[in-house]
């Protein structure tokens, strides 16, 4: 298999960073535009109005469990680990990434984001495993 093919997932969800973002932008312009904020307001996080804050939160979330994904897209290449298996991991992972942001911008359900939340944690967890199991040379 092409090891290049571990960077389709990385590259999708590089491409969810830059919606959020875009997202966060509007958001944030429309609280300004309508005047529920004051262009001050965005110095610190605590001040963030109500309108933009789960974006903003949402943001923060896609560089806590994606770093782990990072690197190990980057490991697997390295070692010409990818294979089916961790490219579907990978983009199962992204996939619920897609449903956590998708949920939390949103209805916010706690309830929905936690599972897609947990999901995505397990299905990086198993591929993390798969890795170790490659370097050990038992897969």
């Amino acid at each position: 298999m092409n090891q290049t093919t571990i960077f389709w997932p990385v590259l999708a969800h590089v491409a969810l960073v830059y919606i959020v973002y875009g997202v966060l932008g509007r958001r944030r312009y429309g609280a300004i535009k309508s005047g529920e904020a004051k262009v001050g307001q965005y110095k610190a996080r605590s001040t963030e109005p109500a309108s933009s804050v789960t974006v903003a939160a949402n943001l923060c979330n896609q560089f806590e469990l994606p770093v782990l994904f990072y690197v190990l897209c980057l490991t697997l290449h390295v070692t010409n680990g990818v294979n089916y298996l961790t490219l579907t991991l990978a983009w199962i992972f992204v996939l619920t990434r897609y449903f956590h942001a998708w949920v939390h911008l949103t209805s916010n359900n706690l309830r929905l984001r936690s599972r897609s939340f947990f999901a995505g944690a397990v299905v990086l967890a198993l591929a993390w495993i798969w890795f170790a199991l490659h370097l050990l040379g038992l897969v």
